[in-house]
């Protein structure tokens, strides 16, 4: 009965984010639409919304450790479901993501993240989709903000495996700035698909800057050994709690 309630909760918890998703597209587009500090603090709005909503309907916390960068930086994170893409966004002031470009066509979430800059790229052409975010981060550095990209490119479940794509190494090493590893254990309690959201406590953590000079190779073992280390502990600290 307890798992029947609980999954009553998380339907309704989630028509409701949906609807004021909706509600708060709508109420910050005069602004959005002239102004891109519109858009950032429309989806910081429903960010908040989300995690304090989530806590009270169906007893899901969230935390974000570590230190979340402000200023110019590539973010490079575990994605596990649309939890992380959340925490991660509500953390930064000027997040802007790299993302597959069926998304531009998707409902708000298309037209914000066009507004807030977020770079769209075709999964299935790697090599165009390299050059093209390359040449849209170049292009955007009148721009600067927080470009967030998740390095396995798509959301990879808890315990399974996915190998890290090449994209996260290019990026580093044409913008030359600080990357920051995030690793999270989100998958646990609000899963990339179905409907249930189970109780505890979420975490996105903001892991030690990688500086800028790595070669390729260097790079991507040290950023892979990185976020799944620290996701494994984050997902056994979840495991525990979901085993009371």
């Amino acid at each position: 009965m307890s798992n029947a309630i609980q999954w009553v909760r998380s339907l309704i918890f989630i028509v409701i984010s949906y609807f004021l998703m909706l509600v708060i597209a709508i109420v910050f587009l005069p602004w959005a639409l002239f102004d891109r500090r519109g858009a950032f603090a429309a989806a910081h709005a429903w960010c908040k919304w989300v995690r304090w909503s989530a806590r009270w309907m169906v007893g899901l916390n969230t935390e974000i450790r570590g230190t979340p960068p402000t200023g110019e930086v590539l973010i490079v994170g575990k994605h596990q479901s649309f939890l992380d893409i959340i925490l991660i966004y509500s953390a930064v002031p000027r997040g802007k993501f790299i993302m597959k470009k069926e998304l531009i066509w998707a409902p708000i979430v298309g037209q914000y993240g066009k507004m807030m800059g977020c770079i769209a790229v075709d999964r299935g052409k790697r090599g165009a989709a390299i050059r093209k975010m390359v040449a849209e981060v170049n292009a955007g550095r009148r721009d600067p903000g927080q470009l967030i990209i998740f390095p396995q490119g798509t959301r990879v479940e808890p315990g399974d495996k996915k190998p890290y794509k090449i994209g996260s190494a290019v990026l580093y090493g044409e913008m030359g700035t600080d990357c920051v590893p995030v690793a999270c254990n989100v998958g646990m309690f609000w899963p990339a698909h179905g409907i249930m959201r189970r109780k505890g406590t979420a975490v996105v953590e903001f892991l030690p800057v990688i500086k800028p000079g790595l070669g390729t190779k260097e790079f991507m073992a040290t950023l892979e050994e990185t976020i799944e280390t620290h996701s494994e502990k984050l997902m056994a600290e979840a495991r525990t709690q979901l085993s009371r």
